[in-house]
């Protein structure tokens, strides 16, 4: 018997009973985290899953199958030019209003397909951060002077975050790139233009889809979100022609799954996310029973689902019982984080990124958020680390990126971010005393 192993088996077993044995039921703030937690991944699951995650997983699979390797490496891969390759990858969020989830699907396919660590990075962080709607949020309700802060820095952020990550690593990126070069051109099935308007239309679909309601009921933001769901529907009509006659799709297939989702938008308008699931299991349904490329594109599209949705599941609970939701406590006392970001100090703005970067906030949640910190004291300097740093990431989306990069490249990224929001947010606090 090899009493080594045995002894470490014992110390498990020990550990386990004596966290059973001293586990704090009945403590109010222990018993109201473990609700905490599983109210933020109810809500989770109800809000960000169908209509986020889905469609990230269903364009990430589209990636795999339908993008060539050879299209990603041209424009964001290790041989590619540095100035194009990031310039693509800094301005993506513009037109993602994702979370630091629902980008990681979308990340996992191109790094996968080829994509330089540099840019596949700044593209991973760009994402969520340099949402057009979350900026304009920022301005409108915390000032336009720390919106503007927050649109140059995360896009400045992206950039020198990939540049440093491709230097650190440059030894892995120059062995990629010789393997790149070495590669023989792929043949193109079908012209760019088709592809473009094929993802183009699935874009569309998860940003429409997930349009926030605004503050005020007029305005350009409002009369979007009044329509965001007849706008859905035309992308959504768009796509299910594009696969009919550009992806041999047969049309009965797509007409089946059209039927019952428009029947039941017209039956339920209050509940357009009966429909809409009602469009998803369709489209799953027959693109999982293809034999060409559609099967290829659910496959694809599944095992990204495998991969992150569990990981992400866990890392909400355990952030939910940490952190709990807005305006609700967790383990961790909200008055701890609002005493120590007060000021300017380097102390503070460390301490705003390192909350923000382990935080889950959902698309646009951390503009409240910030304005009720702010009202209890909050520095202008810590205010910006965090928005620099907290919607870019969470803990969920660590426990996945680890998956895909691996812990060293992990570690790395989240350091290099928390370490430049807290530099931003010194020097802004700085700035405007």
């Amino acid at each position: 018997m090899n009493w080594k192993n045995e002894w470490k088996k014992l110390a498990v077993i020990v550990a386990v009973f004596l966290g059973c044995f001293y586990l704090p039921v009945g403590h109010a703030r222990f018993d109201n985290a473990v609700l905490e937690a599983f109210h933020l991944v109810k809500w989770y699951a109800r809000e960000h899953v169908l209509l986020c995650l889905i469609p990230a997983f269903f364009i990430a699979g589209a990636i795999s199958v339908f993008v060539s390797q050879g299209s990603v490496m041209k424009y964001l891969g290790a041989k590619a030019k540095k100035w194009m390759a990031y310039s693509v990858a800094a301005v993506s969020g513009t037109i993602l209003a994702v979370c630091s989830c629902t980008v990681l699907p979308l990340f996992a396919g191109i790094y996968r397909m080829g994509a330089g660590l540099g840019p596949a990075t700044a593209f991973l962080y760009s994402g969520p951060a340099i949402n057009v709607l979350a900026i304009a949020l920022t301005a409108r309700v915390l000032g336009v002077q720390l919106g503007m802060a927050r649109a140059i820095g995360a896009i400045v952020f992206s950039v020198i975050i990939g540049l440093l990550m491709h230097l650190i690593f440059r030894k892995e990126e120059q062995e990629k790139a010789a393997a790149q070069m070495a590669m023989p051109d792929e043949e193109v099935k079908r012209p760019l233009w088709q592809n473009g308007l094929y993802f183009f239309s699935m874009v569309a679909i998860l940003v429409f889809a997930n349009w926030g309601a605004p503050q005020s009921d007029v305005g350009l933001w409002a009369s979007i979100y009044s329509a965001k769901w007849i706008v859905t529907s035309i992308f959504a009509a768009a796509l299910g022609a594009m696969l009919v006659l550009w992806f041999e799709i047969k049309w009965w297939k797509v007409a089946l799954t059209a039927l019952p989702t428009i029947i039941l938008a017209v039956v339920f308008p209050e509940q357009p996310m009966v429909a809409f699931a009602t469009a998803v299991i369709g489209l799953s349904w027959f693109t999982s029973t293809d034999k060409g490329e559609a099967g290829d594109w659910f496959s694809s599209a599944w095992g990204f689902a495998k991969q992150i949705m569990p990981l992400l599941l866990i890392g909400v609970l355990v952030a939910g019982a940490l952190l709990g939701r807005v305006g609700q406590e967790g383990l961790i006392p909200s008055e701890w984080v609002e005493t120590a970001v007060g000021g300017n100090s380097l102390r503070a703005n460390f301490i705003a990124s390192f909350a923000g970067a382990f935080m889950y906030f959902a698309t646009l949640t951390e503009v409240p958020i910030l304005q009720g910190l702010i009202g209890n004291g909050m520095g202008q300097g810590p205010a910006l680390a965090l928005l620099l740093a907290g919607p870019a990431l969470s803990l969920p989306n660590m426990l996945v990126i680890r998956s895909v990069l691996g812990t060293k490249k992990t570690v790395v990224f989240v350091s290099l971010v928390i370490i430049m929001a807290t530099i931003c947010g010194i020097a802004y606090g700085v700035f405007v005393k």
